[in-house]
């Protein structure tokens, strides 16, 4: 299971970086949308310009600092930085699917300490690096698998709902494609990932979960300005779709008389 457990580890350590990497290349080149979220501190324009790089610059940090050493006080705060970034979204008059269609961008840090054990907020435990290395309890891949499922049927649901209710950059990037009818895309687009949703909360195959992976980072890719930054913000999406594939990894047992044997294990 060491293996296993590693890939888990690094595709959620990559992914997680990678969200916070692409959110704060957005604060350097200081996002105008964001403007809106200050706004719900009473923090006007002028000065939100000035902030964006300031917090740019510590989202690419410490991005860069958990791909080097995965700290869990790093791991924490991203989490709580996700969300509260996430929430922003809605509380500024976007609709809520904003929200959990961004589950991955919190959701992997999370699965990345409770695949590490889970949380215990001492000041030993916090300011320790996770060894990818450590021997991980079945409870705890229980817990991450569950979670996973959790989170990208919240992700899949959320971009679907976007599909639904015909958000513009949706349209704009279904018009760009060359689509005719970009409105009717949307809507199949968002039934296909509605019920894509459902069917890894209710039953993930891994065959399933591949195929709504490369959907997901394809689909991603057409954003009609900043596509490289956009892709790689949502990295949280990919990693938490790889490392749900990966749990759902058959584990390989050596039975005597044998030349070995396969032990399917379900979440």
């Amino acid at each position: 299971m060491t293996s296993q457990t590693q890939r888990i580890h690094y595709t959620l350590r990559i992914a997680a970086a990678m969200c916070f990497i692409g959110h704060g290349a957005f604060g350097i080149i200081t996002k105008a949308i964001w403007c809106n979220y200050f706004a719900l501190i009473g923090i006007g324009k002028a000065t939100a310009y000035q902030l964006m790089p300031v917090l740019g610059s510590v989202d690419i940090l410490l991005g860069i600092i958990l791909l080097i050493r995965p700290i869990r006080a790093i791991a924490v705060w991203l989490i709580f930085w996700g969300i509260m970034t996430a929430l922003c979204r809605p509380l500024s008059g976007e609709p809520f699917a904003e929200f959990i269609e961004r589950a991955g961008n919190f959701g992997a840090p999370l699965c990345l300490l409770l695949l590490a054990g889970g949380f215990q907020f001492n000041f030993t435990w916090l300011f320790s690096s996770i060894n990818p290395s450590d021997p991980v309890s079945e409870k705890s891949m229980l817990r991450v698998n569950r979670t996973l499922r959790v989170l990208v049927f919240l992700l899949l649901v959320g971009h679907g709902w976007l599909n639904l209710i015909q958000k513009p950059g949706l349209i704009s990037q279904y018009s760009a494609l060359g689509f005719s009818n970009p409105v009717n895309i949307a809507i199949l687009s968002g039934i296909f990932e509605i019920m894509a949703a459902f069917a890894v909360l209710v039953r993930p195959a891994r065959p399933l979960i591949l195929i709504f992976l490369i959907w997901k980072m394809g689909s991603e890719l057409f954003y009609p300005h900043f596509e490289i930054l956009e892709w790689v913000e949502r990295g949280g999406s990919y990693g938490t779709l790889l490392a749900l594939w990966f749990c759902l990894e058959p584990i390989r047992i050596k039975i005597p008389g044998m030349e070995g044997g396969r032990l399917m294990v379900d979440g």
